[in-house]
């Protein structure tokens, strides 16, 4: 059976071959049932076929009305294919095209108001390109741990027609990678029936979970772009503080490390350079990362599993950052189930996890993906790291939720008596640990509702204590004390 679909396979692609991809070969894929994953799922398993070399405008031809179509996301966005798409549903007037898709970068031209009707978004993650057809209702949000989003595929609450993935280049045995995206990619990969690469020269090569033989892809289309850069800004002096605060106070040598990317982190990792035998196992990590390498504070020397080596998921930061990953053999690019996992995060020793929120309330509620009703961002992967860091095995983690005191912009407290109206607990009460501002630590495990009052008033921007200590009163009926 096998070697008689590959006979197909190859008869089939001398075909499309000498009709130049038109849209009659398209059409012909496109009614071709097959999913090559019905006989290997396993992506660096070479098939006896080839990829069609074509254009981003002639590849995305192959969608049609009603399809689900994943993207690939983060520095990773297919943003030439997305594009192409778009002009693809507005010319050929499709309807009701599912986009599904983690934080993407780029215009997000699919969920713009004119693609009304022919696409809507549907985000596990959101991006700030889709937080006003979001809010307007033209899109959709899904409410998912990070180390869940692989089951949607898995278990078929997902089925992607057809998904637009961005790799590096193929190897000379045809092997291409993922790059800076393998979190969910690899799932919605072998759950998809046509796939159509993006083939970047600037995609770094990675190794762990993200390569994939070229002979899997249906549709493969050639760039050379730079990729989407975040980071490399200053930080304020609120950011500074926080982030000495937690240096100084709560990470220790030998500790493994989760933080994400942004001006917290980078002052957190800035104050480590002292430090000894540091890992990183995390979602995603910055440029700061490179200098505490550079500086032998980070060896991963500790780990119990990937000993040595830097495992995450996802990356987007500077072409120093893209520089840095790029065929390194100590960074593992791993599945997002597997590096958000509790189980495999609390293996790690002293597993600390730093991670930044919008609002905290008097009893330590963490709302982290919305702004009252608006939604902002999505779960991520906090409550997986906060939780796997607080069940560490060695009684030594600790989980972290960093953010100012107040918003410069309103100069609101972030520290309120009650979450807005209409948002989202991300992090339960139960869950949090340590709350750090400029103003200080809050270890609020095992305190009472008004020790964690007392803790949380104590680290609010001072022009706020006074009426947060008058709220908490009225709402515990008593004064918060130590």
């Amino acid at each position: 059976m096998a070697s008689a679909v590959h006979r197909f396979s190859s008869i089939f692609s001398n075909v499309l071959q000498k009709t130049n991809w038109g849209l009659s070969a398209i059409l012909a894929t496109r009614n071709n049932k097959r999913n090559y994953y019905s006989y290997s799922k396993e992506m660096s398993q070479p098939l006896n076929r080839d990829p069609c070399w074509v254009t981003a405008e002639e590849a995305v031809k192959i969608i049609k009305s009603g399809d689900t179509v994943f993207l690939s996301g983060a520095a990773a966005t297919p943003i030439d294919l997305a594009n192409a798409m778009t002009e693809h549903g507005k010319r050929s007037k499709l309807r009701d095209v599912m986009v599904c898709h983690m934080h993407t970068e780029g215009p997000a031209s699919y969920a713009q108001p004119d693609c009304e009707g022919i696409f809507r978004s549907n985000s596990f993650f959101m991006a700030a390109n889709v937080r006003k057809p979001v809010a307007e209702g033209r899109a959709d949000s899904t409410p998912i741990f990070l180390q869940d989003i692989p089951l949607l595929f898995h278990k078929g609450i997902i089925k992607p027609d057809v998904t637009l993935v961005h790799v590096s280049p193929p190897d000379n045995h045809g092997y291409c990678s993922l790059g800076t995206s393998v979190d969910c990619v690899r799932a919605g990969l072998t759950h998809s029936k046509i796939i159509i690469a993006q083939v970047n020269e600037c995609m770094p090569r990675t190794f762990g979970d993200g390569i994939i033989h070229q002979s899997h892809f249906d549709y493969a289309v050639r760039v050379n772009t730079p990729l989407p850069q975040h980071g490399g800004g200053k930080s304020t002096a609120e950011e500074r503080k926080i982030g000495q605060l937690i240096s100084e106070n709560l990470i220790e040598d030998g500790a493994t490390l989760q933080m994400g990317i942004g001006s917290i982190p980078d002052a957190v990792l800035a104050g480590l350079g002292g430090y000894k035998d540091l890992g990183i196992h995390t979602e995603m990590f910055s440029e700061g990362v490179i200098g505490l390498v550079e500086k032998g504070a980070v060896t991963n020397n500790n780990k119990p599993i990937h000993t040595g080596k830097i495992v995450s998921s996802f990356l987007i930061g500077t072409q120093r950052l893209y520089d840095f990953i790029n065929n390194n053999p100590n960074i593992l690019m791993k599945e997002v189930n597997y590096t958000n996992s509790t189980s495999i995060i609390r293996l790690h020793p002293k597993m600390t996890a730093i991670n930044s929120c919008i609002e905290v309330d008097l009893t330590g509620q963490v709302v982290s993906d919305s702004i009252g009703t608006r939604m902002y961002s999505g779960f991520g992967g906090q409550v997986d790291f906060t939780r796997g860091a607080a069940e560490g095995l060695d009684g030594k983690g600790k989980p972290i939720i960093a953010l100012q005191s107040m918003n410069n912009k309103t100069k609101e407290s972030k520290i309120v008596p009650y979450i807005k109206q209409g948002a989202g607990v991300v992090t339960s009460r139960a869950h949090v640990h340590y709350i750090v501002t400029e103003h200080g630590i809050a270890d609020l495990f095992g305190k009472t509702l008004r020790q964690r009052a007392y803790a949380l008033i104590n680290v609010a921007h001072p022009d706020h204590r006074e009426k947060l200590e008058k709220a908490a009163f009225e709402r515990l009926k008593t004064m918060p004390c130590p």
